[in-house]
């Protein structure tokens, strides 16, 4: 059968299904989202024009409110540009969402360099043994660390998370539902992130990818390259900043 080139793939299972459930999003019950989708797009097109015109950003917005904002105060100004933030910080979600949904589909998971890949070519070459005893001697440390500004607050991670499953299963129904939670769900926390908060957020990742995926590497080596044997040898190790002093918090001090 034939397969599609991958930039088609993405454009097929990605950018396609962006632009549907972007649609949805926009249709949702909530007057500022509606507005605010309305206009960004107008927004972006002065942006591109004011641009190219070397305009500065205060003419630029200036001429964007006198056009489509009529008689805008400042502070109307201000949250019209805050809403595009909080809008667009939304569809960058639901594009990630939709990636990663889509991600066994646009990229080949049994490819090149991938561990059947290796296990194949080890077959091909007659040097298993040879293979085993490197890995007896290998280990990777994967190390996960955060910034304050750089992480999602818990509620938002669900609703990904949930989101993804629901495009993999092109449920339209819990998409529009979680569309709709994620449009009420601050993404900015009221107080500065302690490192206990960077510490809660990295769990959640360690719990629903890391601790899964680690397992199922070593299952998978142990079945096919090491014949079932018990591999003795730490092969996955997980390392952990938040809490320490290397993850650039300034809320962490030497007390």
């Amino acid at each position: 059968m034939y397969t599609l080139p991958k930039i088609e793939r993405f454009n097929q299972d990605v950018l396609s299904k962006y632009h549907i459930y972007n649609s949805v999003f926009i249709t949702l019950p909530f007057h500022s989202i509606d507005n605010t989708g309305a206009l960004l797009p107008l927004f972006t097109d002065i942006c591109d024009t004011g641009f190219k015109k070397q305009e500065t950003p205060k003419e630029i917005v200036d001429f964007f409110t006198e056009r489509y904002l009529h008689n805008a105060s400042e502070q109307e100004k201000i949250d019209i540009m805050f809403r595009f933030i909080q809008y667009i910080e939304r569809q960058i979600v639901l594009f990630d969402a939709i990636e990663d949904a889509a991600f066994p589909v646009v990229n080949n998971m049994e490819g090149i360099g991938s561990l059947r890949d290796i296990k194949e070519k080890s077959d091909v070459k007659d040097n298993e043994e040879e293979l085993v005893e490197f890995l007896e001697n290998f280990n990777v440390r994967t190390v996960l660390t955060a910034h304050p500004t750089q992480f999602y607050p818990g509620a938002v991670l669900g609703i990904i998370n949930d989101l993804t499953e629901a495009i993999r299963k092109n449920d339209l129904l819990d998409i529009k539902q979680l569309l709709a939670q994620l449009g009420k769900t601050p993404f900015i926390q009221k107080d500065k992130p302690s490192p206990f908060d960077e510490a809660v957020s990295l769990i959640w990742f360690l719990e629903n990818v890391f601790y899964q995926t680690s397992g199922e590497i070593v299952q998978y080596l142990q079945k096919n390259i090491f014949n079932s044997l018990s591999i003795k040898n730490p092969l996955i190790k997980l390392g952990f900043w938040p809490g320490g002093d290397r993850d650039g918090n300034p809320f962490v001090t030497t007390e």
